[in-house]
């Protein structure tokens, strides 16, 4: 099996900086997409920024410039460094991993984390 497993949450003032980790770990060939998504109560999940293997990454508009995403490819780990927060920014953070999990099986298959809560509030 896969596991995905976040840290890093917390509260933070605003104009505060948080940095939220997700290490894959299981039965894992190999990952290629990567990311970030977050959930309000009520909502649906939105994604946050995604990554490539090759480190392509991609934002959604109310995080650009404030929030950089990364990964370690030889730790199966991905990364948001969040700057600048926002009170509107407190939700659950989810991470995502496309995951190959056998040299003979080229599909891959998505796994998310188990969540962690960002709270941006003075």
């Amino acid at each position: 099996q896969v596991q995905l497993v976040e840290s890093g949450g917390g509260l933070v003032q605003p104009g505060g900086s948080l940095r939220l980790s997700c290490a894959a770990s299981g039965s894992i060939f190999s990952i290629s997409d990567m990311g970030w998504y977050r959930q309000a109560p009520g909502n649906q999940r939105e994604l946050v920024a995604s990554i490539t293997y090759g480190g392509n990454t991609n934002y959604v508009d109310s995080v650009k410039g404030r929030f950089t995403i990364s990964r370690d490819n030889a730790k199966n780990t991905v990364y948001l460094q969040m700057n600048s927060l926002k009170p509107e920014d407190t939700v659950v953070y989810y991470c995502k991993a496309a995951v190959r999990k056998t040299l003979w099986n080229t599909a891959y298959q998505d796994y998310w984390g188990q969540g962690t809560q960002v709270t941006v509030s003075s």
